[in-house]
């Protein structure tokens, strides 16, 4: 097995994940304060979830959302274009500010970027729905 050439890697970055049922239940000081303390070692990347306030919201603004379950238990989204304009508004316009409004407020130079930001997240759409009804 051939060694590591440190030369070549610039960093290790440190993903944290803030789930989306965390941020329903409603973010405290505390975790961007362990969070603050953490990045004061570590390079962080702060990812967080939030489908629980899309569907909210989306209700909010009159859109009811459609789940589909598959045969072996996953949960997803139906997502037309007005659901993925609605789950753009609210994961990067509203959850991602907020999280970087916090650590910013404790003097972390945080800054928020959405999947579509620079290219980071690309995804194809999938061709074909399977659903078995029982």
């Amino acid at each position: 097995m051939d060694s590591w050439n440190t030369s070549n890697v610039i960093s290790m970055v440190t993903i944290v994940k803030i789930g989306g049922s965390l941020h329903s239940k409603g973010l405290t000081k505390n975790l961007f304060e362990d969070i603050k303390n953490f990045s004061k070692t570590e390079s962080l990347v702060v990812v967080h979830g939030g489908g629980n306030t899309v569907t909210e919201i989306a209700e909010k603004l009159g859109k009811k959302q459609e789940f589909i379950v598959s045969p072996s238990g996953v949960k997803s989204r139906y997502t037309d274009k007005e659901t993925a304009s609605i789950f753009m508004m609210v994961m990067c316009g509203k959850i991602n500010k907020e999280i970087v409004v916090s650590l910013q407020s404790l003097g972390v130079n945080a800054v928020g970027l959405g999947g579509v930001d620079g290219n980071i997240l690309n995804a194809i759409r999938k061709k074909k729905l399977l659903i078995i009804d029982e």
